[in-house]
Order: structure tokens, then C-alpha cells, then sequence
């Protein structure tokens, strides 16, 4: 008898594992489930492209902070060019325009802007009668230029004390044109190309509308972009998390720095409120560090550079704003983690850098608590997730963080709908398997879409496709988060998915749901066999 108890209670503990491993909870989440979640995406930290409009109202909205131009002379049709990218003067002698002839723009004002090169140098001119060249390593007065613009392409660009630059005939850029000129063919007419105008951030918007009217731009849409009304559509929809990008001058409110307007910290006190209301909980995602990291409008970049690692002051501001994020909310009932930096580049950042920082911020965060879960993530581009596994970042409730899109990448742009559900199922589910397998931090697909590259995609391959993301991205030990709850682009958009039939997920959840039942009725099953065996042993 004592034999046949045996093997029922090995077989029923079995049964327990099978039934507590299918639904492995993450401590605090409501329902005592892994994270289901979804990104607040552009509303503390602002991606242009989620909302456009927000930009329409900027006087010249095609030169913010980071947009890359080029001038070609209408005298000498030649462009104006940075020898070596920088560090000499400016020249006017290029048939064909490519890196040295492209300028990238720090903009002052509506009409007055810095002139970057390649290689980080600023346009300068000391005054009248100068030669222009690419040597100021920062700017200021000196480096500040006003440009003239009318509706053919075609500018006018002069110095602080009025004066016009001009192309000479020695192919020099110098600022001595006499009096002021026309639009017709002369030496100070310039035809301007906008080579690239992608960055549409915080700073390029706050900047581009100067800051009172850049407060009263981002107060309304603070103030509307999201409400409670979007935690009452979550809640109702079986979303338990929110995953909430600020940005690094969060620390710093009311008052910021340059260009950056405060009001984001009340913002993100009423999203721990009414996540409180509706039993979801809150993780706090460093989405724009001090200097970037990664070039990225939504990481805040001025102007495409990445400047976040090669500063120890830019990190440990950094470590300051975890801190500030710590205390503040670590004890609040809704809090559920810290992500410590978002999308580091893989270019960029090295490695050895960004796992000191790392440490020192998963340390940071157990000041305040033991228990709250410190997230890292994976940096993008040609990095290998496993990198972070063999770090040894710290000892308990550590995720890592990964983000998964069919896009941004060559290999995806021919892939068929079968394909994009085949490479989930083959590929991520794969990946998935490894690293809950491997011995560390829990797995977070902490950024996915039901979006591809497929441009005639029906509603029912839109479905099969969000289907097989959310049954493999289930397994994920940590859980997963949708981006984004809201966006323009509709199918980007959380909640135009779920009330437009395009995302199911109640779906992808029965297969879960069914395992734990017939695993539930399996336990029964062999509890009544053993009894009955147990009888007829005794008899």
C-alpha cells in the first residue's frame, strides 16, 4: 500500500508542476498571472509618428533639430562642402552632394540655426568679411547663422550682424556680400535640399515651438491623449500591466531643462492612480536617457547622435533619475517594476558600459525595494540576448527585455503572411525556449505589434498573425506588452485592434486555459484510479 501511495503522490505532485508551470505568476500582477501588458507610447515621451499632428503647428516644420540639409551655389553650381566632413574651411566645389556636403541642423529659433558637419564640427564665423569654416567644436553666437527662405528652395543665409554669406568665385563661403540680395541668380542665393527631417521628439518639438507655446501644446495632450477611461478598456480586456516610457527629465520637473517642459511627473502620478483603481500594475521605462542612447527621436536625441556612453556625467544623471523613480514610487500599491534603459544601441553602446550601468541601477532600485522587479534590456541591433544572461546583473526578480517586430529589418520586407506566422512559430518560439531554459533573469517581450510588412493583408491573416504572436509570446516567463495602447497608424494602435476584431486576445488564451483544465482533470482521474486501486489492495 505504501508503494501504491507512493506513486500517487508522485504522480499528482507531477500534475501540480505541469499545472503551476503553464501559468508561472509573476509576483504582485493581478490574478496572480504573468504580465499581460501594454505600452503608453507617446504621451510622456513623445515619437511623432504615433501623433503627427502634434507638429502641424511648428513655423518651419521641415528644419527641427536634427534635419540634415545640403546648399548647392546657383552662381557656381556647386555644393557647399566640409573637406574631410569638418575641421577645415567650408569650400564651394562639389558637383554631387554625399556626407561632407550635408549639414545637420540645431535649430535656435524659427529662422536662426547651427550648422553640424559628420564629424561633429559646427559652421563659424567670427564676422564681417570672414571665411566660413568647420571648426568650432561647440557653438554658440559665433556659430549661429539666420536663414532666409522663399517658396522655390531656394535660401539666403546670413551672420548675427546681418551679413550675407556668399560663394566667391575661389569657390570660398565668405561673409561680405555687399547689401542685401534678390532671388535671382547671384553669389548669396543658395538652392537648399532637405535631405532627411526624421526625428520628431521632445526636443525637436519643444524646441521647434519654443517653450510657451510647446507647454501649452503638450499640457493638452497630456491632459487627452490617455484618461481613466483607457485603464477601465484594459482592465475589461484582461490587460494587468502598463508599460509607461518617461523620459530622463521626469526628475527634474516642474521645471526641466532646455527645451524639455515639465509636467510629466503629475502625468505619471495619475497613471499609478488610476492603475491602482483598476487592480493593473505600473513598470516605469527610462525611455530617453541624457545624450541618448541610441540616436532616436523617442530616446530624445537632438540631432541623430548617441551621446549617452561616452559620458560618465550622462550616466550617472542616469543612475539619479532611477533613483528619483525608486523612491518615489517603490512603496505605491500599483508599482510592479523599473525598466533601467530602453533599446541601448548595439553600435553604440558597449557592452562592458552598459552592464556596469546595469549593477550599479539594479542597486539603485533594491534601496527601495526588494522585491521590485528590475528590468534590462537587450540592445538593438546586432546583439545577442544571451550577452545579458552571462552578466551576473544581480540576483533577484532581474528580466530581460525583448522586443520583437516583423519589421525594421530587410529580411522581413518579402516575407508572405505564412511566412511572418511561420518565422514566429520557428524562430521567436525557438529563441523563447532557450532563454526560459537558460539559468537567470526572466524573459520579457516587453515591445510586439500586429504589424508587418504585408501591404494587402486581410483581417483574417491580420488575426492568424496576431494569434501566433500571443500564443508564443505566452510562454514568455515574464509575460509580454503590446505597443501601443494608442497610435495613427490604426494597426499599431491596442485598442482599434481589439475593438475592430484585428487582435483576439481572449483566443490565444484558451489553449492556455485548456491546459490547466485537462491538466486539472488528469489529477482527478489518477487521484480516482489510486483510490481504487488502494481499495482493492486492501481488500
Amino acid at each position: 500500500m505504501e508503494l501504491v501511495f507512493g506513486k500517487w503522490v508522485f504522480v499528482f505532485s507531477l500534475c501540480c508542476w505541469l499545472i503551476f508551470s503553464v501559468a508561472v505568476a509573476v509576483e504582485g500582477v493581478h490574478g496572480g498571472s504573468k504580465v499581460r501588458g501594454v505600452n503608453l507610447g507617446g504621451w510622456l515621451v513623445i515619437e511623432g509618428w504615433i501623433k503627427p499632428s502634434l507638429f502641424d503647428g511648428i513655423p518651419n516644420g521641415d528644419m527641427l533639430d536634427g534635419t540634415q540639409v545640403q546648399f548647392k551655389s546657383v552662381t557656381l553650381q556647386k555644393y557647399v562642402s566640409a573637406e574631410n566632413g569638418g575641421g577645415m574651411d567650408i569650400s564651394v566645389d562639389r558637383d554631387d552632394a554625399s556626407s561632407w556636403e550635408t549639414f545637420t541642423l540645431w535649430r535656435v529659433s524659427e529662422l536662426e540655426f547651427q550648422f553640424r558637419t559628420t564629424q561633429g564640427q559646427f559652421l563659424t564665423c567670427y564676422g564681417n568679411g570672414c571665411s566660413v569654416s568647420a571648426t568650432a567644436k561647440s557653438a554658440s553666437s559665433t556659430e549661429t547663422f539666420q536663414i532666409e527662405r522663399n517658396n522655390n528652395g531656394k535660401v539666403h543665409i546670413k551672420i548675427k550682424s546681418g551679413t550675407y554669406l556668399q560663394a566667391t568665385m575661389d569657390n570660398q563661403l565668405t561673409a561680405d556680400y555687399p547689401g542685401t540680395p534678390g532671388w535671382d541668380d547671384n553669389a548669396a542665393t543658395f538652392e537648399m535640399t532637405i535631405v532627411a527631417n526624421n526625428l520628431h521628439g521632445d526636443y525637436q518639438l519643444a524646441n521647434g515651438y519654443g517653450h510657451n507655446k510647446a507647454k501649452q501644446v503638450l499640457e493638452k495632450h497630456r491632459n487627452t491623449f490617455l484618461n481613466v477611461g483607457d485603464f477601465e478598456f484594459l482592465y475589461r480586456h484582461g490587460i494587468n500591466t502598463v508599460r509607461i516610457p518617461v523620459g530622463w527629465w521626469i526628475a527634474y520637473d516642474p521645471d526641466p531643462p532646455a527645451p524639455f517642459i515639465g509636467g510629466t511627473l503629475e502625468a505619471l502620478d495619475n497613471a499609478f492612480s488610476w492603475a491602482e483603481d483598476y487592480s493593473i500594475k505600473c513598470i516605469i521605462d527610462l525611455h530617453a536617457a541624457p545624450g541618448s542612447q541610441n540616436g532616436m527621436e523617442h530616446s530624445a536625441s537632438r540631432d541623430g547622435t548617441t551621446g549617452w556612453p561616452t559620458s560618465s556625467d550622462y550616466i550617472s544623471q542616469t543612475l539619479h533619475v532611477i533613483d528619483f523613480l525608486a523612491s518615489r514610487y517603490a512603496k505605491h500599491p500599483a508599482f510592479l517594476g523599473i525598466e533601467l534603459l530602453n533599446e541601448p544601441s548595439a553600435a553604440e553602446v558597449p557592452l562592458d558600459t552598459l552592464v556596469s550601468y546595469y549593477k550599479q541601477g539594479y542597486e539603485v532600485v533594491r534601496k527601495y525595494s526588494p522585491s521590485a522587479y528590475v528590468i534590462i534590456c537587450q540592445r538593438i541591433g546586432s546583439a545577442d540576448p544571451l550577452e545579458l544572461y552571462q552578466a551576473d546583473i544581480g540576483s533577484h526578480n532581474l528580466v530581460v527585455d525583448l522586443h520583437y517586430y516583423n519589421l525594421f529589418d530587410t529580411f522581413f520586407v518579402n516575407l508572405s503572411a505564412i511566412d511572418n506566422i511561420q518565422f514566429i512559430y520557428k524562430s521567436r518560439e525557438a529563441q523563447l525556449q532557450a532563454l526560459n531554459g537558460a539559468n537567470g533573469p526572466l524573459v520579457f517581450i516587453g515591445e510586439w505589434v500586429n504589424e508587418w510588412n504585408v501591404t494587402s493583408g486581410s483581417q483574417s491573416e491580420y488575426q492568424d498573425f496576431g494569434r501566433a504572436q500571443l500564443e508564443v509570446y505566452n510562454a514568455a516567463s515574464f509575460g509580454w506588452a503590446y505597443w501601443t495602447l494608442k497610435n495613427d497608424r490604426k494597426h499599431w494602435d491596442f485598442e482599434w485592434n481589439i475593438r475592430n476584431n484585428y487582435l483576439q486576445l481572449s483566443s490565444s488564451e484558451k489553449k492556455v486555459f485548456n491546459s490547466l483544465r485537462w491538466l486539472f482533470l488528469a489529477s482527478i482521474w489518477f487521484y480516482q484510479c489510486q483510490k481504487l486501486e488502494l481499495v482493492e489492495n486492501w481488500i
